[in-house]
């Protein structure tokens, strides 16, 4: 490749069935920016999974480059922000979706959609985490703001606890010291979870069935829930007086089956979780919580590293829910 040349997993809509391929491209076919980034890695999200199997619409023209998260260095910038040479990240703003994204070396975007990389943290690391730990971090940071305190009665609740969001989530909340429920269809990944820190591993049928009365004994202090529809409705029918769940997640459905009665007899909380567009003061104390809390030991043994070429087989796999932890996407191997 020249200088004027960048490697990138490229998806067509061929025959209405969206076909990814490795391409060499023009940097003239990148998007208009203010920053022209190096990318160094990017990750594997549901939504990535949706992007190439082409589920839901998420993009609107081809060729389309996607990956919904990238981090490397910035190789120009017009923006005062930023200096050739920063190391940055990138997640959200529906990058990988209506705009180019991370399956490529090379990236060029505002310069406010960039978070600089913390300190302590590498681009490997901030992309073992990407979207999926911003996520679990802004919904633990909601659940303290409302008083979640580790020094507080009963367990906080994961569930959907295998995938990307709930690994870290469970990882994080046990660090801080709280006591964790993690939820998982999966018997495989009970060892797992227990070594990132779950005291209780709770089986997802518990959580699927059918409610049968709206309110049921109270069993969680808190939740970070990652399904949506029935497990949703459960969680709130179980959690403590006045406890609050964060909802990060609809891979169960997006139909409201709770009552009100949770709300109105008990007083709980539910707190939707969207990291598409969030602040930038409120991106940066997440990402510096992150660089400061997340266990390093925990992080390795949830990530994966696989090349561009594999991104395509591994679409389904997460859809399906066959995909363990994080997996990064390594765009230069």
């Amino acid at each position: 490749m020249s200088e004027n040349t960048f490697r990138a997993l490229v998806l067509d809509d061929g025959d209405g069935a969206p076909a990814a391929s490795t391409k060499i491209l023009e940097l003239d076919a990148l998007p208009d920016g203010d920053v022209t980034v190096a990318v160094a890695y990017s990750d594997l999200n549901y939504k990535d999974g949706m992007v190439l199997k082409g589920i839901g619409g998420l993009v609107k023209s081809y060729p389309h480059v996607p990956g919904i998260d990238f981090s490397g260095t910035v190789e120009s910038s017009r923006s005062p922000r930023f200096k050739e040479g920063d190391p940055v990240i990138l997640t959200g703003w529906r990058v990988g979706e209506v705009r180019w994204g991370g399956y490529a070396s090379r990236a060029r975007v505002p310069s406010d959609w960039l978070v600089p990389l913390p300190q302590g943290m590498t681009l490997l690391q901030s992309m073992a985490l990407g979207t999926a730990g911003f996520t679990a971090m802004l919904a633990v940071m909601a659940l303290e703001e409302l008083g979640l305190s580790p020094t507080g009665e009963g367990e906080v609740l994961v569930s959907g606890a295998a995938g990307g969001v709930g690994s870290v989530a469970v990882a994080l909340l046990a660090a801080r010291g709280y006591r964790v429920a993690a939820s998982t269809g999966r018997a495989e990944a009970h060892a797992y979870l227990r070594e990132l820190g779950a005291t209780t591993i709770v089986d997802r049928a518990e959580l699927e069935a059918p409610p049968t009365r709206p309110l049921a004994s109270e069993r969680w202090a808190g939740a970070i829930d990652n399904v949506g529809g029935t497990t949703l409705a459960n969680v709130l029918a179980q959690l403590h007086y006045r406890a609050s769940c964060a909802s990060v997640g609809l891979a169960g459905g997006a139909n409201f089956e709770a009552s009100v009665i949770p709300f109105v007899i008990r007083g709980v909380k539910l707190l939707g979780i969207d990291s598409a567009t969030s602040p930038s003061e409120q991106r940066m104390a997440a990402w510096n919580r992150l660089a400061r809390e997340m266990p390093g030991k925990a992080l390795e043994r949830m990530t994966t590293v696989v090349a561009l070429e594999e991104v395509p087989d591994l679409a389904g796999d997460i859809l399906s829910g066959r995909v363990r932890g994080r997996t990064v996407v390594d765009v230069n191997a």
